[in-house]
């Protein structure tokens, strides 16, 4: 029987860019960015905390537009337009692919390379072979095309219950749902603490049925997985903007193990 109880939520976020006409967010991690139909009603989402931010200017004639999307366990940057003047110019940068996004990430394994990239493309796992979880991606010739660049930061090793774990840096050309996720476990390098991709999708469902157990923590590490979009440059009224952000705490302690 599915559990009444919410997951856990953390709604925060902080303002590193602000200007007329956008701000750019680090979101915390898990937040889902605005409400869907599958989601509690009155679970805290990253466009109402803005909205709530932004409420003189909505007032004003201004409007809320999320540019770039993270999914709830994905920790980073989101950049929003404040009207829909920048929104329509942002709108036509991603659609150009002249907004460039970088993340990081912590994967089970160590890469015998130091850069690759996966070019695999991707499609809806329900439309290829059985799967409980619709969302779920994977790679597959009919799916479509999609490229991501790794590059090995740093390798961790085993320690204690702990496995063999690699920093990446992952810079998506694409903007597919799940995209690093989905290339780093078909690399055979999926993202610590991912319920989906993580080799076993009853964590996923698990998690959704009862929450954060101990259970699953001795299968997967972490409450949330190891991805966090650390930097976001795009172009603006003729101009470059670039927006970094460190690694949040939770995915820091993960490094500074050793």
């Amino acid at each position: 029987m599915r559990s009444d109880f919410p997951i856990a939520v953390r709604p925060e976020f902080s303002v590193v860019h602000e200007d007329a006409d956008i701000l750019v967010v680090d979101k915390a991690a898990p937040l889902i960015m605005h409400p869907t139909g599958c989601v509690r009603s009155k679970e805290p989402t990253l466009l109402g905390g803005v909205s709530q931010l932004l409420s003189y200017e909505i007032a004003c004639g201004g409007c809320v537009s999320l540019i770039n999307r993270l999914d709830r366990e994905t920790s980073g940057l989101v950049l929003i337009a404040k009207n829909t003047a920048t929104a329509r110019e942002l709108g036509c940068a991603m659609q150009r692919r002249l907004i460039r996004k970088r993340y990081l990430a912590i994967v089970k394994g160590q890469p015998a390379w130091e850069r690759a990239c996966c070019a695999e493309p991707l499609a809806s796992m329900h439309t290829i072979a059985a799967t409980r979880i619709r969302v779920r991606q994977t790679c597959h010739p009919t799916g479509r095309p999609c490229r991501t660049f790794f590059q090995v930061l740093k390798h961790i090793p085993a320690q204690g219950t702990w496995p063999e774990l690699a920093l990446l840096s992952c810079n998506p050309v694409t903007g597919r749902m799940h995209q690093i996720r989905a290339h780093l476990a078909c690399l055979g390098f999926p993202i610590l603490g991912d319920k989906i991709y993580g080799g076993d999708e009853s964590c996923y469902l698990d998690f959704i049925d009862n929450g954060w157990t101990p259970e699953l923590a001795a299968r997967l590490y972490l409450p949330r997985h190891a991805l966090h979009a650390c930097e976001l440059e795009f172009p603006l009224h003729g101009q470059i903007i670039r927006v970094q952000s460190e690694l949040p705490q939770d995915l820091a302690a993960v490094i500074d193990r050793q």
